[in-house]
């Protein structure tokens, strides 16, 4: 078992895109019964304020209260009644930004994310939002954790470079679809969306 550091609120950038681009390299960490499944996170969209396509747009609900939080907490939500979507609150208490996790490069219990995803295929395991709650069996009962200590689900740290770090525009929006927030491991195989947006 490998010991991974957890990200300390310390570490988080007070700004929504700052934090899209330090997560990338960071680790999710999920604690399962049957043991630990963890990836590295290759992609990442911010979610800024007065951003249209953000949750908090529109003001604090019950469903999105833990975008709300202090930076470091998790906010899952259901998109379109089919997936699981992790985002990370990015800002000061009150604020409704976040990051959504796009993307990991599988590193612990890959057997256990198989058996999660019902696939063999390393590549397909958590490339992409859905596929990446999938893998990890991420729902609405572990929104509102806070990421930044150990527990069900947690943000990690080590001694791993990132690589080249991208930036473009953000994958599958109509609204404030032109801003460049979305941040990915340049030449990642992990990473989602058409090769046209990963160059």
């Amino acid at each position: 078992m490998v010991i991974y550091r957890p990200l300390t609120r310390s570490e988080l950038p007070d700004d929504t895109a700052s934090l899209a681009r330090t997560l990338i390299g960071k680790i999710v960490v999920r604690e399962l019964p049957e043991g630990i499944a963890s990836g590295r996170i290759v992609e990442t969209e911010a979610y800024v304020t007065g951003d249209a396509a953000g949750h908090g747009y529109r003001g604090q609900t019950p469903r999105n209260r833990s975008l709300f939080l202090e930076a470091g907490h998790a906010y899952v939500y259901l998109a379109y009644g089919i997936s699981y979507m992790l985002n990370v609150s990015s800002e000061m208490p009150g604020v409704g930004t976040g990051v959504l996790i796009r993307a990991l490069e599988p590193l612990e219990g890959i057997a256990l994310m198989r058996l999660n995803r019902g696939i063999e295929r390393l590549r397909d395991l958590a490339r992409g939002p859905g596929r990446l709650a999938q893998a990890l069996r991420i729902d609405r009962s572990l929104d509102g954790l806070d990421l930044c200590r150990k527990g069900p689900l947690w943000l990690a740290t080590d001694e791993h470079q990132a690589g080249d770090i991208a930036q473009g525009i953000r994958i599958g929006i109509t609204k404030d679809a032109d801003r460049p927030l979305r941040f990915y491991v340049k030449g990642s195989a992990f990473v989602s969306g058409p090769k046209s947006l990963n160059g």
